[in-house]
Formats: structure tokens, C-alpha cells, sequence
């Protein structure tokens, strides 16, 4: 069974980043070939796409919007119906396809019932014999904060026409908001219509969507605040290079995976506020030095709990668990930010966001309990042998750690309430701050970490060696120590289990032989 997972899990993995590469949707470039509409009520509907767009001011000489200004941009997008369809028409039938483009805080103008019964989005027969609408055409009415809104356009297929296409036009945004564009049609008779063409959404600054664009001024803050990081590091490691230990080789390659992944992250959405398609290359990329930097991160911390190179050599057979833990964790996490960032935009489904983040939320979990018991072990020991100066360092790695998993935990609470009372992304303008926090909670645990191990001319005396050579944790403990006056034939009272200590060229070798057992 065990065989059989193994080979199954890569399969799985290399499926679903296929379907990833080549099936999610470009950013502000909205692509529409072959999207499926879906039955909502008594209506046929495709969502367009949805975006949060900042206002701009249309320029007086001109429909049309400077460069500088935000707009939605309708670009030759043909409707096409069967030829079976088409062939059961009269010349005299007319059918209607619609796009409405609304504002979120709109959305109750869109649809309608009569008498008080069921709201339908399409105009049904009483509501048009009240004539509230026509029949066959969307229900909406005027939003009471701007008249022009909703904005709704029509492309008609006329007796047996096949194909029926939506006038290009650019739609001006002149209030901040996030925009919904919606293609509905009503009669049941279009069942299988086929969509071609695309809208672009353009932002004041740039192509970024309004909940990313934020985000490309913080990756670029991200990249200085860690190439000052580096700058402190190297130099330190430059300087100390003889007093290097395994330890802290680990810490240069996190900060050098956090420099390329956030350098990586800025030029990736430089180059969407560029262009308004995503670089898929890029993207992939800064995804893969993230996923990498984290794993690795994580596995640096849970060997560093466990003492690893400080109170004990090796893992002995604990290394085979942790280098699977990590594995595991790298290909669910990469997973997840594929399919989250690799050409997306809009939030995933619930289900399929729920699916992709419970794995890496039960690994992460795993981590830290794995993490904490081994601190606490590890704690234990330095207390015993009263190895001061390494206990002390534990003890603030220790509390460094509890305190990035409370905050942790806080930021968890504050965005499920966030997101849960945000259903219409009314709250888009700060909702990067979500992502963000977790970067900068990531990198002030890396400051911590590269203040407590930073290489220094005494670097070695926090690395592992036999008890015999610990003389500088010896000279620690015992200036807490008063001495006394130490009787001349002490050897002799003291009791056989006392002197057996003392005469034996490395009393712990039983904590290192269980070291090496576990």
C-alpha cells in the first residue's frame, strides 16, 4: 500500500500543475473560448470576470479615457449558436445576448419578481405585462448613486443568423469599486452557445487589479528590507568564514531564497501593470524560490529544536522523517501557489480552495508540534549538563517562536472573519494586507533567528562537541556557583555514584547514545 501511494502522489501532483499551466485565466486580459454559461433561476449566465478598479476622470475632449485613466474595454466578442439552432428560427426572430457590467454595491438593481414572488434575473411574463421590462431581456434598474449604471449592451442574433457579435466599446470607471461583468442570455433554445473575445480592465497606475496593485510597492519594500538583511549577514559570514557552522550555511540559503523570491514577486507584477497578461514564467518561478525558502525554513527550525548540531551530531534515525516532512509539505505548498497565482486573479471555489489549503494547514499544525516537543527536550538536556550560554540562546529562540505562533494564530481568526463577512469583496482595497502580514511575520522570525546565530568570532561555542571540550559552559556555570572549601580526601566520601562521574572521561555519552537511538 505504502509502495503504491508513493508512486501514485507525483502523478497527481504533475496532472494538476499541467491543468494549472494551461487552463487558468489571464489577469486584466479577461480571454473568453469556450467557457461554459450556467442555469441561475429562469437565466443562462458566464461570469466575466471581476476587479477592483479606482476612479478616474474622463478627459473633456473625448469618450474615450487618457492612459491614465480606468476603464473596461470590450474587444470583438462573438457570440456563436448551432447550426441546428439557427435552422429552426424564422427570419422574423430576433434573440438577445447581454453583457451588464454593475458595481458590487449595485447588485440589488439586477433582477426583479412580480407580486412578491421569486426573484428572476430575465424579464418573465408578468413583469413585462406590468411593464417593468421586455421579455427576454435582463431585469435591472438605474443604480441611485450614478444614473449611467448599470451598464448593459446586447449583441442580437436576427432570424438564422449563426453568429452575433458585441460592439467594441470602452466603458469609463469614474467610481472606485469593484466592477462585475456578467454575459446573460434567456432563451433556453441557445443552449450550447459558444463565446469568443476578450474585455480588458485597465487600472489608473497600470493593469493590476485593485486588491493586487498594492502589493507590487510592498514586494519591492520586501526585496531592500532583505537585501539590508543580506548586506548584515554576508558581511558577518565574510568576515567569520573559518568560524562557520552547518547552522548557519542553512540561514545564508533562506536569506538568499527570500531575496530571489521577492526580487522575483516585483518583476512579476512590473510586468503585469505592464502588460495586463500574468508571466506565467516568472510567476512559476517566484512560487517555486517561495515554496523552497518555507520548506526549507520550517525544517531549518524543527532541527535546530531538536538540537541538531548544538547539544547532538545527527539526527540518527529521525532524518529520514524529516527530510518526508519537508518533501510532503514542498509539493502540497507548491501545489496550492500554483494553482493560486499561476494566471489567476479571481478566488477559487470554496471546495477547491478548501481541498488544496487543508493539507499544507495540517502539515504546518504538524510542524509545530513536532517543534515545540522537541524545544522542550532540547531545553531539558542544556539544563542538565548546565550548558548556559546554549540555553540561554534556546530559550530566546523559545520565546521568539511562541510568540510568531500566537500572532499566528490572532491573524488566522482575523481573516476568517475577514473573508467570511466579505462574501462581495466589498473590502478590496485592503485585503493584500492578508498575504503581506505572513512576509513580514516570516522575515522578523528570520531576523530574530539571524540575530541569535549570527557568525562572530565565537560562533563554534554554540556547535556541538564532546563535553570534555566545553569549557566555556563550564566557566558560565560555575561563576553562579559560590566555591567552597573542598576537603582534602574528598575522593573517598564522595559516594560511588558521584565519583563514578567524575572519574569517567565523558559523562555523557548515555545522553548521546539516546540521542543516536532516537
Amino acid at each position: 500500500m505504502a509502495g503504491r501511494r508513493r508512486s501514485s502522489s507525483p502523478a497527481w501532483v504533475v496532472l494538476l500543475l499541467v491543468a494549472v499551466l494551461f487552463y487558468a485565466a489571464d489577469a486584466s486580459v479577461h480571454d473568453y473560448a469556450g467557457e461554459k454559461f450556467v442555469a441561475k433561476g429562469n437565466a443562462f449566465v458566464l461570469h466575466g470576470g471581476s476587479e477592483g478598479l479606482y476612479a478616474s476622470v474622463p478627459s473633456p475632449n473625448s469618450s474615450v479615457p487618457d492612459n491614465g485613466d480606468s476603464s473596461i474595454r470590450f474587444e470583438k466578442i462573438i457570440f456563436t449558436r448551432s447550426e441546428e439552432v439557427a435552422a429552426t428560427k424564422k427570419d422574423s426572430d430576433k434573440v438577445t445576448v447581454q453583457a451588464i457590467v454593475f458595481e458590487v454595491e449595485d447588485r440589488d438593481t439586477i433582477g426583479g419578481s412580480a407580486y412578491g414572488g421569486q426573484k428572476a434575473v430575465c424579464c418573465t411574463p408578468d413583469l413585462a405585462k406590468l411593464g417593468a421590462c421586455t421579455e427576454g431581456t435582463i431585469i435591472y434598474r438605474a443604480s441611485t448613486r450614478n444614473p449611467d449604471w448599470p451598464q448593459v449592451f446586447a449583441a442580437t442574433f436576427n432570424g438564422r443568423d449563426q453568429v452575433a457579435t458585441l460592439p467594441s466599446k470602452t466603458i469609463p470607471v469614474t467610481t472606485t469599486g469593484m466592477y462585475n461583468l456578467y454575459f446573460i442570455y434567456c432563451d433556453p433554445s441557445l443552449d450550447g452557445l459558444v463565446i469568443e473575445g476578450k474585455t480588458i480592465w485597465k487600472n489608473p497606475t497600470g493593469y493590476l487589479p485593485g486588491r493586487m496593485a498594492p502589493l507590487m510597492n510592498f514586494y519591492g519594500f520586501m526585496s531592500l528590507a532583505f537585501v539590508v538583511l543580506g548586506i548584515f549577514w554576508f558581511s558577518q559570514y565574510a568576515r567569520f568564514w573559518r568560524e562557520i557552522m552547518p547552522l548557519q550555511n542553512c540561514i545564508t540559503l533562506v536569506i538568499a531564497l527570500g531575496m530571489f523570491e521577492m526580487t522575483l514577486w516585483y518583476f512579476e507584477f512590473a510586468e503585469f501593470n505592464e502588460t495586463g497578461i500574468r508571466p506565467r514564467g516568472i510567476t512559476s518561478w517566484a512560487v517555486t524560490f517561495g515554496t523552497i525558502k518555507r520548506t526549507i525554513a520550517r525544517v531549518l527550525i524543527l532541527v535546530v529544536s531538536m538540537g541538531f548540531g548544538v547539544v547532538r551530531p545527527t539526527l540518527g534515525g529521525l532524518t529520514s522523517k524529516v527530510m518526508m516532512l519537508g518533501t510532503t509539505f514542498f509539493l502540497a505548498s507548491e501545489v496550492l501557489e500554483l494553482v493560486e497565482n499561476v494566471g489567476a486573479v479571481s478566488d477559487l471555489s470554496g471546495k477547491t480552495r478548501l481541498f488544496l489549503v487543508l493539507p499544507v494547514a495540517l502539515l504546518d499544525a504538524f510542524f509545530i508540534l513536532w517543534i515545540f516537543t522537541s524545544l522542550s527536550k532540547t531545553l531539558d538536556k542544556l539544563q542538565a549538563r548546565r550548558l548556559m550560554v546554549k540555553l540561554d540562546i534556546y530559550r530566546k529562540f523559545t520565546n521568539a517562536l511562541a510568540v510568531a505562533v500566537v500572532v499566528s494564530v490572532g491573524w488566522i481568526c482575523y481573516e476568517l472573519y475577514f473573508k467570511s463577512t466579505d462574501v462581495y469583496n466589498e473590502r478590496w482595497q485592503s485585503a493584500w494586507i492578508i498575504p503581506a502580514f505572513w512576509h513580514v511575520l516570516s522575515f522578523s522570525l528570520l531576523c530574530v533567528i539571524c540575530a541569535l546565530w549570527a557568525p562572530s568570532q565565537n560562533s563554534m561555542r554554540y556547535a556541538y562537541s564532546d563535553d570534555a571540550n566545553e569549557d566555556f559552559d563550564r566557566e558560565s556555570s560555575l561563576a553562579l556557583i559560590k566555591p567552597g572549601p573542598i576537603p582534602s580526601k574528598d575522593s573517598q566520601k564522595l559516594d560511588p555514584e558521584t565519583a563514578s562521574t567524575f572519574n569517567s572521561p565523558n559523562p555523557h555519552n548515555g545522553d548521546i547514545e539516546e540521542d543516536k537511538r532516537e
